[in-house]
């Protein structure tokens, strides 16, 4: 069933590597997660204990997974891993590039012992270039460095960081979609390959829609402030009780309906107001009716008028209303996961579903090393071996 029998071993930390695989485990894959003896970084976030169980950051990433504890610096840790890549399918890793080949763990030295494994690198920038070895983060590479931040705030203001995780998780399913295509050549040709996503490509494909004008014309107008956008009715608008509407013109008529929806028809008599308005003094004064058309309204009052006029709009929500929204409910946004401790937790699912049918999810996330043992037997190591390991 989807993913079922597919065998993947992580070696990764933090978000972006860990999501990938993280889905992997949702969908049915037998994922081991590999730590060092201090663990993922990211399970010093809301630690996991008796008194405060399920560590929801640690967990998002990692349920379902076996977790094994290896110090791959040492010889015996090092055969260990590749005791268990000769059973498995799938390779992740984030560690840096310089780091995997000085422990004879990089690519190139692993495919002819290994040649059915697909070996998948997550890097900030890429496997090759001086850059290989910065170390990165989602907020500096996904985030700064590839233009989405400058091209997201307006430049009258202070810039401001991305959510924890954001390009991460682009970078995550940008992941999964490599594995998965070198898991389908593997079914004709049996070898597997090299596959490699970046922070830094992740986020140039994210805010692809710009860098394509970039890339052909030599500039693009991205993010501006208020005053000056040139579509009036585009964009967000604050109601009377201090919420947020975003919309967005779908067609010509929009224009039309958005005046009748704020009790402004009698404009579109005036020639002023024809469609396309190019004189930025008409699109202010427009945009400036409609702010003090919302002003007067209450949200739900807002919602009534836009939904009547057909407007492609939505209100800003916050997590705690999306957290209680039946509509997120019945779309499938969120999950009850096990913590571990005979409790369980609701938690964001993975961002696609199979309505006819696929694995449960809710498994916990593993301890620090919890199945080291089990997995290590499984992968033919003697128990002297594994108590030295241990």
């Amino acid at each position: 069933m989807l993913l079922e029998g597919l065998k993947v071993v992580e070696m990764a930390t933090w978000v972006a590597g860990p999501g990938c695989a993280g889905i992997m485990a949702d969908w049915g894959a037998e994922v081991i997660k590999v730590e060092s003896p201090d663990g993922d970084a990211t399970r010093a976030f809301y630690p996991d204990t008796a008194e405060s169980p399920g560590n929801p950051i640690f967990s998002m990433e990692n349920r379902g997974k076996k977790g094994v504890v290896l110090d791959i610096a040492k010889p015996e840790g090092r055969r260990a891993l590749i005791a268990l890549l000769r059973q498995a399918d799938v390779f992740i890793t984030n560690v840096r590039p310089g780091s995997l080949r000085r422990m004879g763990l990089d690519y190139e030295s692993l495919k002819d012992e290994l040649p059915r494994l697909i070996y998948a690198a997550v890097t900030g920038y890429g496997l090759t270039g001086p850059e290989a070895d910065v170390p990165a983060f989602d907020i500096t590479a996904f985030w700064t460095r590839s233009g989405v931040a400058r091209a997201t705030i307006p430049p009258d203001q202070e810039p401001f960081p991305s959510r924890p995780g954001f390009g991460d998780h682009t970078t995550a399913l940008a992941t999964l979609s490599a594995v998965l295509a070198a898991v389908h050549e593997r079914t004709a040709t049996g070898r597997g390959r090299l596959v490699e996503t970046s922070l830094i490509r992740a986020g140039a494909y994210a805010i692809s829609w710009d860098l394509s004008l970039q890339l052909r014309y030599g500039q693009v107008v991205t993010a501006q402030p208020r005053d000056e956008r040139p579509v009036p009715i585009s964009g967000f608008f604050r109601t009377g009780d201090d919420r947020w509407v975003c919309i967005v013109p779908r067609t010509l008529d929009c224009f039309t309906n958005m005046m009748i929806a704020i009790d402004r028809p009698e404009i579109l008599a005036d020639e002023r107001y024809d469609l396309p308005i190019e004189d930025l003094a008409i699109v202010r004064e427009v945009r400036a009716m409609i702010d003090e058309a919302f002003a007067g309204m209450t949200l739900a009052e807002a919602s009534q008028r836009l939904t009547e006029g057909d407007l492609a709009w939505a209100p800003m929500a916050t997590l705690a209303e999306l957290a209680d929204s039946d509509m997120a409910q019945e779309a499938g946004c969120f999950e009850i996961v096990a913590d571990g401790w005979g409790g369980s937790f609701r938690a964001p699912a993975a961002p696609a579903r199979f309505p006819e049918g696929a694995p449960p999810v809710g498994r916990p996330a593993p301890k620090l090393g919890e199945h080291t043992r089990e997995v290590l037997e499984a992968a033919g190591l003697r128990p002297d071996e594994i108590d030295a390991l241990l």
